[in-house]
């Protein structure tokens, strides 16, 4: 039981910093990325039927590491990001999604 009180814990204080990342906060590094770049995706990962990615959100995806990044895919929902559509980022700038993500 404490194992999962502590995932749950770490879960929450993730979306704590997505949120802040997403409203404006001091700009700081996640999964190789510029917090402030992430932006640039939001577009393409909120809603049932998002437009593609643009050249500057796969810019993004292409300098991030994919693998720290699924490690966040729990929490998506939470901050209004689709993860079936922050999933299929990769795919759509012509790169693999990482094996078991």
């Amino acid at each position: 039981m404490a194992q999962s009180s502590g995932n749950t814990l770490v879960q929450w204080l993730v979306a704590a910093l997505l949120i802040s990342l997403l409203s404006g906060a001091k700009p700081f590094q996640i999964c190789n990325i510029d917090s402030n770049q992430l932006k640039l995706c939001r577009a393409a990962v909120s809603g049932q039927n998002p437009p593609p990615p643009d050249e500057k959100c796969c810019a993004v995806i292409r300098q991030a590491n994919l693998p720290c990044l699924c490690g966040y895919k729990s929490i998506l929902p939470s901050i209004g990001i689709n993860p079936k559509n922050a999933l299929a980022l990769p795919g759509k700038c012509g790169m693999k999604n990482p094996p078991n993500c």
